[in-house]
């Protein structure tokens, strides 16, 4: 509840932390949401904060201290995923781009207000998310698919789809 209120559709310009939220995501694909919200703090300690920096140069001696860890999801592919998605966040901001630039893109700098009348309404992909996908899997971006990239949307602010009616709607 308190994910809901606070920060879920909140949203976030902050290059780093729509990463976190990106690679929290990723990780969350096949798992339930309080999961991850549970290893949260975990995933921070595990991943350096979500620093790109940091993350890009783990080595294969990190990748499986990181699959030792029982605090986070010790999927190999997700972990090693998340590295090269760190590189690619860091090939970006070389390119002089920025990774929130990419992300607010998709929807051109604006929140796209959706008001479901009710869970079912709620797309689990949509014509945006498809092009955000693709375009991050195009620089290197790794466990972003179509499905994935809508659930950060939605969670970074970028759609609202608080349903109609909810106290949330709009904030």
């Amino acid at each position: 509840m308190a994910y809901h209120d606070d920060e879920w559709g909140v949203p976030e310009r902050d290059s780093r932390a729509l990463f976190e939220k990106l690679l929290l995501d990723g990780f969350q694909a096949g798992l339930s949401w309080i999961t991850i919200l549970r290893k949260r703090e975990n995933f921070r300690r595990a991943f350096d904060g979500f620093d790109p920096d940091r993350i890009a140069r783990y080595d294969a001696a990190k990748v499986e201290a990181l699959m030792q860890d029982a605090g986070i999801v010790r999927n190999r592919a997700k972990v090693e995923g998340a590295v090269l998605s760190a590189r690619a966040y860091l090939d970006l901001r070389d390119q002089g781009i920025s990774f929130a630039d990419v992300m607010w893109g998709a929807v051109d700098g604006e929140t796209k207000v959706n008001r479901p009348r009710r869970i079912a309404d709620v797309p689990a992909e949509t014509a945006q998310s498809r092009a955000l996908s693709k375009r991050l899997k195009g620089h290197g971006f790794k466990f972003v698919g179509p499905t994935i990239v809508y659930a950060a949307m939605q969670a970074c602010g970028l759609v609202d789809d608080h349903l109609e009616g909810c106290y949330c709607a709009g904030h």
